[in-house]
């Protein structure tokens, strides 16, 4: 008999009791975010989200926590003031994943935009591109300091000279007049984040807790309960909830209308990215991101993660294409802005090793210009005669999902006739609990935390991984036959097991791309994929013929949907 893994139970723990105070349906961060709200609040809430946690936009980000420094223009100052009062936050309570980011803008006049600001700002038009000089951007990094001081300490912004800027990054262009360099936030594994928030809420919520992907809201009945899809087995069922909460991001007109409310709430915006396996230009970029304005007017960045170097993003009205890709002409832009700034490093097709594109949930506008799109949210609220209120979420962005989690679990305490009992906002996320400040405190929580017989490559792996619940996961390794993959020394037997039981994983796909960073580093072999698949098969009740379907799957998703091609051996080029 296979064991019960966490798909299956939760969904049959929804369908064995179809009731519940609120469901939210949605398992991007601010999805999950709200549920663990709600479930800290003692709150019956129900998370039902169609694909795998993580998997739309919120698994589709640039990798940063930060306040929006380029919203400044936009107007946005209640954003950026809590932009960054959330980042400071989340250094705080997720330091497992969310760790201080060293950023430089390399500067090519002093005073151009000066003039153009003010019409920019005024009709969020972008019209002809204007470079941003040194004196505006220094306006709005005292404004960006002043804003952050609250609740952090990050260093403050510094100018440097051409001369000591060259010093410094001796690669960039050698026409520029100086940089500023400045501290936001990075998240390497968004994917791992939103998972350890919904641990978080599970746990909290106990039995009044209950979360399942692969569970599509697809309709309602006459008496307004959401019919719910078993996306892995084709059942059907309902659950009646008084509140129902719409967090599906790009997809939240078609949620409305599969309820049976239509909307015109969404006018998202493409945003691509590539990672490349590229030592020079890793090398060039000196460890910090390299944020700059493209030559039409464009923010755009280069970012290394690791040994790989991100670069993106575009902004392109993404229509109706609510499942994008990353596209040859998205491909050259991403080489000539990398030229643009560092003209002498070659970057080539041949290194790129991932491509991911996802939409923005971004409100409906008219004429405005993309980047002038707003990134704020609101909240819409619906009471249809007979049904449950609806509240759809238009918009929100990464760095403000506590907070923004906050305000929707609020409204919907307003409409339940509750009142908040306890707040998230110094409460340590997950693996963040008491996690290691410094190489020495690693090397002691290791040795004090972790099973004997943990090679230290492997134990670093389980720390980056999980952050401080490396513990409970080595312990489970230790209950039991263990050994490492043949085709990778970063995965092993127990853990796809532990991944399977405890972490929702439905698909070999998971735990390539969401479960690990093995896709997005560019480490994947066709041998690695169907070994996943054949140590999962026991775990989730998988025969012959379902261990060749989810290999194939996998290496399909992969080379359609992140333009790859996976080798028989070797990496994913």
């Amino acid at each position: 008999m296979p064991l019960d893994p966490a798909v299956r139970s939760s969904i049959e723990s929804i369908r064995r009791r179809p009731r519940a105070q609120v469901l939210v349906i949605g398992g991007g961060i601010n999805g999950v975010g709200t549920f663990r709200d709600l479930a800290l609040q003692g709150v019956d809430v129900v998370l039902a989200e169609r694909g795998d946690f993580c998997q739309g936009a919120s698994g589709a980000s640039s990798h940063m926590i930060h306040g929006g420094i380029r919203y400044l223009e936009n107007g946005e100052f209640r954003l950026v003031r809590e932009s960054v009062v959330e980042r400071n936050r989340l250094l705080r309570i997720a330091p497992h994943y969310v760790k201080p980011l060293q950023t430089t803008i390399p500067l090519f006049s002093m005073f151009s935009g000066i003039l153009n600001a003010p019409r920019r700002f005024l009709t969020h038009r972008s019209g002809k591109p204007r470079s941003r000089g040194a004196l505006l951007v220094k306006a709005g990094l005292s404004l960006y300091d002043a804003f952050s001081r609250e609740g952090g300490s990050v260093p403050r912004h510094r100018f440097l000279s051409r001369r000591k800027a060259l010093a410094e990054l001796p690669r960039l262009r050698p026409d520029l007049k100086c940089t500023a360099t400045y501290f936001d936030a990075s998240v390497h594994n968004p994917e791992r984040l939103t998972l350890d928030v919904l641990q978080e809420g599970l746990k909290a919520g106990g039995e009044k807790a209950r979360a399942a992907n692969y569970l599509a809201a697809v309709g309602t009945d006459d008496s307004g309960a959401v019919q719910l899809h078993d996306e892995l087995t084709g059942e059907e069922f309902t659950l009646y909830a008084d509140v129902v909460v719409n967090a599906t991001g790009a997809w939240t007109d078609r949620t409305n209308e599969a309820l049976g409310s239509p909307t015109r709430f969404m006018g998202g915006t493409k945003g691509s990215h590539i990672v490349l396996d590229s030592p020079e230009l890793l090398a060039a970029a000196g460890g910090r991101e390299i944020f700059f304005e493209h030559s039409d007017g464009r923010i755009v960045l280069i970012y290394p993660i690791g040994d790989r170097v991100l670069v993106g993003t575009t902004d392109i009205f993404a229509g109706d294409d609510l499942a994008p890709v990353c596209t040859e002409d998205e491909i050259q832009y991403f080489f000539d802005l990398t030229r643009h700034v560092f003209p002498d490093v070659d970057v080539r097709r041949e290194q790129i090793v991932y491509t991911f594109s996802g939409v923005r949930p971004l409100p409906r506008h008219d004429d405005a210009a993309p980047g002038f799109v707003s990134r704020d949210y609101r909240i819409e609220r619906h009471a249809p005669a007979g049904g449950p209120v609806r509240l759809s979420l238009v918009g929100g962005k990464w760095t403000t999902f506590r907070a923004l989690s906050e305000h929707l679990a609020d409204e919907v305490l307003h409409e339940l006739g509750l009142e908040r009992r306890t707040s998230t906002a110094e409460l340590p996320i997950g693996g963040g609990t008491d996690y290691p400040a410094d190489p020495a405190a690693r090397r002691r929580w290791i040795a004090s935390h972790l099973a004997p017989g943990i090679a230290p490559e492997r134990a670093e792996v389980l720390l980056e991984r999980y952050g401080t619940r490396a513990a409970e996961v080595a312990a489970y390794l230790a209950s039991g036959d263990d050994r490492p993959l043949a085709s990778t020394d970063e995965l092993s037997t127990r853990e796809l097991a532990y991944m399977a039981e405890h972490e929702h994983v439905g698909h070999a796909i998971d735990v390539l791309i969401r479960r690990t960073s093995l896709a997005f580093r560019g480490l994947v072999t066709a041998r690695l994929v169907s070994e996943i698949a054949e140590n999962l098969a026991p775990h989730l009740g998988w025969d012959a013929q379902r261990i060749r379907q989810e290999t194939e799957d996998a290496i399909t998703t992969l080379t359609l949907a992140h333009r790859v091609q996976v080798r028989a051996e070797g990496a994913l080029l």
